[in-house]
């Protein structure tokens, strides 16, 4: 369909770049190509007892240490030993050879490039990174932790940098065979397509989660305030790092509205509900469906709504979905700034839910800062493509840089009570869906 629009064939692609769901986990056989349990996907938390036990048995600070995440379900590394140890013979296949783990790049790739016929078994170090199993600044898979989950080397991928080559399309994908040149899990791809690029730089992408990364450069920088220490892409030169603070429910929360409460009809008509009252009549809205992710970290939490009266209508109850989405970047951006020690000047924002613009403004007046939108809000895609550009020569990450611009910035309103009142109220009520822990 895009060779369609663009007018072009497939003999004129030079390059093909994918970004992916990152921590989604697939366990395939490598004779048949056949998938031997349905993938595990990200926001999956059947592992949260197994993290557990892992964390009593003082797993957690190699964890952090070594791979710079926490010891969470969220990540890929649980998840992969939960298929092998759920799936009949699954660990003796393992063992022998016969079975390749990846996360959604790794299995796009392989099938991609042949199959089990010639398929390339490999992954980038920014989706290598999100496993729970990768030494990000040894930069190789580590022992200790294959060794705690019980994880055979034999079912691992070759890692390679986010910009380079990761094998050839088979011709009759597109009618001609292409090189994919460029691989990095969605945020990752984001963070580069919105020309981050440079320390301090900052971009929250805004869907079903929000993922809030900021480039910290050579140096990966260790995180106090709960956040993650994440390999931000490779250009072929070695990591560039970023620290992440994972907002897992965001945009489903307006969805939840639609279908779970049946108060709204479309996502659509979220922008102008919020914007026909002046605030949410003291309703916040804390939708930790899936627990709460950075900083706080409590997979035990629990969303709730607060302050409701008979007042509450279902303009309230919109707007305070909103506020529940620039609160969490607000805890995110905050945890960054004591992390890294860098002014945050803007926060750059994409994903469908940026061209919500009282969201815009709505995280511009929590945070007290500029926030802009680009001009192309599918960020993730064109940095995949821009990565692939990049190892095809077609143009510099300077060109990268050259080539962003905003469509909006949105300035914050002084006398909004979001970033005093409002946010005292918000912490308040996280601390009741988190049983008081905060």
């Amino acid at each position: 369909a895009c060779l369609a629009r663009a007018g072009v064939s497939a003999r004129d692609v030079r390059a093909v770049g994918i970004a992916n769901q990152r921590e989604t986990t697939v366990v395939w056989d490598r004779r048949t190509g056949t998938p031997v349990a349905p993938a595990i996907v990200w926001q999956d938390r059947r592992t949260a007892d197994a993290c557990a036990r892992l964390a009593e048995d003082g797993l957690g600070p190699h964890v952090e240490a070594t791979t710079g995440l926490r010891l969470d379900p969220y990540f890929s590394g649980t998840k992969l030993a939960w298929i092998l140890d759920h799936t009949p013979g699954a660990r003796g296949a393992a063992a022998r050879g016969n079975l390749a783990f990846g996360t959604v790049d790794a299995w796009l790739v392989w099938s991609f490039t042949g199959g089990p016929q010639s398929g390339l078994h490999a992954t980038d170090v920014t989706n290598a990174s999100r496993t729970m199993l990768w030494d990000i600044r040894r930069g190789r898979w580590d022992d200790e932790l294959l060794a705690a989950l019980d994880v055979p080397r034999a079912v691992l991928p070759e890692v390679r940098p986010s910009a380079g080559p990761f094998g050839v399309l088979d011709a009759d994908i597109l009618g001609a065979p292409v090189p994919i040149l460029g691989v990095a899990g969605d945020q990752h791809a984001a963070l580069f397509g919105q020309a981050c690029l440079a320390p301090g730089q900052t971009k929250t992408t805004v869907g079903t989660g929000a993922f809030l990364l900021m480039q910290t450069g050579r140096t990966p920088a260790r995180s106090a305030h709960g956040l993650l220490t994440t390999v931000a892409y490779d250009l072929g030169d070695g990591p560039e790092y970023a620290l992440e603070g994972s907002v897992f429910v965001a945009g489903a929360a307006v969805q939840w509205l639609r279908d779970g409460l049946g108060v709204i009809a479309s996502v659509e008509e979220t922008a102008a509900l919020a914007a026909s009252v002046p605030d949410t009549g003291g309703v916040v809205f804390v939708p930790a469906f899936t627990g709460l992710g950075a900083p706080t970290w409590d997979p035990a939490a629990r969303g709730l709504i607060a302050g409701l009266t008979r007042g509450t209508t279902r303009a309230h109850l919109a707007r305070a979905a909103l506020e529940a989405i620039a609160f969490q970047t607000r805890d995110v951006v905050d945890a960054m700034r004591a992390d890294a020690g860098l002014a945050l000047p803007t926060l750059r924002v994409d994903g469908g839910a940026a061209a919500n613009p009282v969201l815009l403004q709505t995280i511009a007046d929590a945070l007290g800062a500029p926030v802009e939108r680009p001009a192309l809000v599918e960020a993730t895609a064109w940095g995949a493509a821009a990565l692939a550009g990049v190892a095809a020569g077609l143009f510099s990450p300077a060109d990268v840089a050259a080539r962003w611009r905003a469509a909006e910035r949105v300035e914050p309103d002084a006398a909004s009570p979001l970033r005093t009142t409002g946010y005292a109220a918000w912490q308040r009520a996280v601390g009741l869906a988190t049983g008081g822990a905060r």
